[in-house]
């Protein structure tokens, strides 16, 4: 019998890009990691389903990246992305032949069959339908697909209750649309967290209130938060936010039957006084991971991220060092980069085994989570989805450890305890302050005016037909849009704060000036022109019911 089990967790997200350019934040960031994650992803799943294995990978799929990739205009310009990087390595192969520069001339000619076998897979093993691709997978049971808010709206922060439903509702339909089942589990945005608190004298519910009712069943966590958590029956008292500008909040300890005990990241727990159970991070193999110095992506073997070639965008360099200077790195060499990531793949495989040795074996079989952003491998990682499919080739059989999903988990094992969580996210911190701090704080009041709005439209117009319906339901998608949580964070991180600032201000105006088109009781010739402009550009949930924005509080 196994030790216990291991649950792989990839969270994929790409904001909305549609329409916003090629470079560098917009459609071509979706396209890189749609042939550099997504495809190579589905194909070594297919290739351990084939082989015999079953992967029980949990993967995360947010709402607003599978509207993306169901998009046929999207996919014909991915298309386009795949044939002209394959003819700019073939272009590079001629170059490198002519000059004689052997290594290159490899790198150059292993592209380009690199691309060609991306557009083949594309085209005939997912028949061009990479959403199929993931859904086939599940429907025969080899991984579970879980959702996430509609937009990935940093939740915590916003204010109206409806909208923090309307974003986790919309999430739930768009799921349901594109797989035909309800999820069982869901990545909030961010691993942002709210527990139940007071304002104004009213109970505002906590976002696994919001889960119960919508009829999911688990989340996940990152470590601090399960670890800094005061247990139910400790009185939590007047809690000061602690994180950047949040106001004050006056936490509630509901009283619960449930036994509280010291909390373990090697199960799950019931949250509060809800039937939804919450996973956290393991916090040895997360390092293991994403640690500057402990990491596997950062070996120098593996290929250079941020050097690319002038003219074609290929990358021919490996790390080298972590002091060298992009200039100064030395050529990338396939096969060593292989004999790296299939010793890191057996060394994760023990440092799995050994974590599982420290749970009590009295407790039961305990459970390794492991959850990352899926983008980081193969996009940022060009090595990693390769990692991940010979680790759980090594783990299909392993003495020690057994994969499981979460959903498979919960049935074998269900908890019986509960926990209280703080507000909490995986951000810098483990707060709220990489969205809000002094550079976002202007962006908030807005948003919150807009929930507010929102929530009028609803009240004034409870059956809308034709044009006004149209009218009121594309601005609620332009509240959803606006209200992700990706326009803060580029803008914290500096990434692409111009490109961000743009993004949001772009969808709030929209949402405003729709709104006021509502708010006339009339949509004349003008405003309809510019309601059909709209909708052809900001198109995701085709299916939105605006009355999902309806007002659940005073």
């Amino acid at each position: 019998m196994a030790r216990g089990y291991f649950c792989l967790v990839l969270h994929s997200h790409i904001p909305y890009v549609r329409g916003a350019g090629a470079w560098p934040f917009g459609e071509e960031t979706l396209f890189q990691v749609m042939a550099g994650s997504y495809i190579p992803l589905l194909n070594a799943v297919y290739d351990l389903v084939e082989d015999g294995h079953s992967p029980l990978i949990t993967i995360g799929l947010t709402p607003v990246l599978l509207e993306q990739l169901a998009d046929r205009q999207l996919l014909r310009r991915f298309q386009k992305y795949l044939r002209d990087k394959k003819k700019a390595a073939e272009q590079n192969t001629k170059k490198f032949r002519k000059e004689n520069q052997q290594q290159f001339l490899g790198l150059a000619q292993f592209y380009a069959q690199w691309y060609a076998g991306t557009l083949d897979s594309l085209r005939n093993r997912f028949r061009g339908d990479l959403i199929a691709g993931f859904r086939n997978l599940q429907d025969q049971g080899y991984i579970e697909i879980i959702t996430s808010a509609a937009t990935h709206g940093y939740l915590p922060l916003l204010d109206r209750d409806s909208s923090i439903y309307a974003q986790l509702k919309v999430g739930i339909e768009t799921y349901n649309h594109h797989f035909g089942r309800a999820p069982r589990g869901i990545w909030l945005p961010e691993c942002g967290y709210r527990p139940p608190y007071l304002k104004d004298g009213r109970l505002k519910p906590g976002v696994a209130d919001f889960l119960s009712e919508i009829g999911l069943t688990y989340f996940f966590t990152d470590t601090h938060a399960l670890r800094g958590g005061p247990l139910l029956g400790i009185a939590a008292g007047d809690v000061i936010g602690p994180y950047a500008l949040v106001p004050k909040r006056i936490l509630i300890e509901r009283p619960l039957e449930r036994p509280t005990v010291s909390a373990t990241t090697f199960r799950p727990y019931l949250v509060e006084d809800t039937p939804v159970a919450v996973f956290s991070r393991n916090e040895r193999t997360g390092l293991q991971v994403w640690s500057a110095s402990e990491g596997y992506p950062g070996d120098f073997d593996y290929r250079e991220f941020h050097r690319q070639a002038e003219e074609s965008g290929l990358q021919y360099w490996r790390i080298t060092s972590p002091t060298a200077d992009l200039g100064q790195k030395d050529i990338y060499h396939p096969e060593w980069a292989e004999a790296r990531y299939k010793e890191h793949a057996r060394h994760f495989a023990g440092v799995i085994a050994v974590e599982l040795e420290t749970y009590p074996a009295e407790e039961g079989p305990g459970i390794v989570v492991a959850a990352y952003d899926t983008e980081l491998f193969g996009h940022w990682w060009f090595e990693g989805v390769s990692f991940l499919k010979e680790l759980l080739r090594i783990l299909a059989s392993h003495p020690q450890v057994e994969l499981s999903t979460a959903s498979k988990y919960l049935q074998r094992y269900p908890p019986k305890e509960a926990i209280s969580l703080p507000e909490s996210s995986w951000g810098q911190g483990g707060g709220h302050d990489t969205w809000l701090n002094p550079q976002t704080q202007w962006m908030w009041p807005l948003i919150q005016r807009a929930e507010v709005w929102m929530e009028e439209l609803v009240a004034i117009f409870p059956t809308a037909k034709g044009r006004m319906r149209r009218t009121i339901e594309q601005a609620g998608r332009e509240l959803l849009l606006l209200q992700a949580s990706d326009w803060p964070f580029l803008m914290t991180t500096g990434q692409a704060k111009e490109f961000a600032t743009a993004r949001f201000q772009k969808h709030l105006s929209r949402f405003h000036y729709l709104a006021s088109i509502a708010q006339k009781g009339k949509v004349d010739a003008r405003d309809a022109q510019y309601l059909k402009e709209v909708e052809a550009e900001d198109n995701p949930f085709p299916e939105i019911d605006y009355r999902v924005f309806a007002r659940r509080e005073e």
